[in-house]
C-alpha cells in the first residue's frame, strides 16, 4: 500500500493504492463547483457531483476498485481519500467558521447535516431507507462513506434523514446538505482571530 499527499493553499491531492483500489483525488475547498468524477460506481459519482456543486468545491476523482466483488472498497476508499484531502487542505484551520447546520429538502425527503470541524472524528447517522438498494448501489454504503470521511477529515458529523419515501431523493438530500454544510463550516469569517476555539488549537 502506498499513499502520497500534496498540499497547496486550501487544496490537496491524495493518491491511495492498495490491493483493492487505486484512487487519485484532488480537492479544492475554495472552488467553483467543478467536478470530474470517474469511478466504477455510477450512483456514487452522481452523489459526489452533487456534493461538489452544492459546496462550491472543485473535486477530481479517478477511482478503480474490485467492483467485481462489490462496491464497498471503492466507496470506502473514496471516503478515506476525500477526508484526508479535506484535512490537508484546511491546514491549521485559522479563521474558519468551524460549525454549520443545514436542512435540505429534496421533494418529499428532508435531510439535516450538522458539522463541527473539531479535530475530533465522530459520526452520528440516523436514516431509514425504504429500499436496500438504488439501482446496483447498496444504501448501507452511505454510512460507510460518511464514517470514513468524518474519521479521516477529523470532523464531527451528524446526519439525519428526517423523512422521505424515495430512497434516491433521501440520499441525494444528504449529499447536497453535506456539501452546503461543509462549505459554510470551512468558510473564512473575518471576525475570527486565529482558530475558533478557547483551547487555541483545533
Amino acid at each position: 500500500m502506498a499513499e502520497t499527499n500534496e498540499r497547496s493553499l486550501r487544496q490537496a491531492s491524495i493518491e491511495r493504492k492498495t490491493g483493492e483500489t487505486d484512487i487519485e483525488l484532488s480537492f479544492n475547498v475554495d472552488g467553483t463547483g467543478v467536478s470530474e468524477i470517474e469511478s466504477e460506481v455510477p450512483f456514487m459519482n452522481h452523489m459526489l457531483d452533487l456534493f461538489t456543486k452544492h459546496g462550491h468545491f472543485d473535486l477530481k476523482v479517478q477511482a478503480r476498485g474490485d467492483v467485481e466483488v462489490d462496491d464497498h472498497h471503492t466507496v470506502e476508499d473514496i471516503g478515506i481519500c476525500l477526508g484526508r484531502a479535506l484535512r490537508e487542505a484546511l491546514g491549521d484551520k485559522v479563521g474558519i467558521k468551524r460549525y454549520a447546520n443545514v436542512f435540505l429538502p429534496m421533494d418529499e425527503a428532508l435531510a439535516q447535516v450538522a458539522i463541527d470541524v473539531s479535530n475530533r472524528p465522530h459520526l452520528v447517522y440516523k436514516a431509514e431507507y425504504p429500499s436496500a438498494t438504488v439501482g446496483s448501489f447498496t444504501t448501507e454504503l452511505v454510512h460507510e462513506f460518511l464514517w470514513k470521511f468524518a474519521l479521516e477529515a477529523r470532523i464531527t458529523l451528524h446526519v439525519i434523514v428526517h423523512y422521505g419515501h424515495n430512497t434516491h431523493h433521501m440520499i441525494e438530500a444528504v449529499f447536497k446538505a453535506l456539501g452546503r454544510a461543509l462549505d459554510e463550516a470551512t468558510s473564512i469569517d473575518p471576525r475570527v482571530k486565529g482558530v475558533p476555539s478557547t483551547k487555541g488549537v483545533l
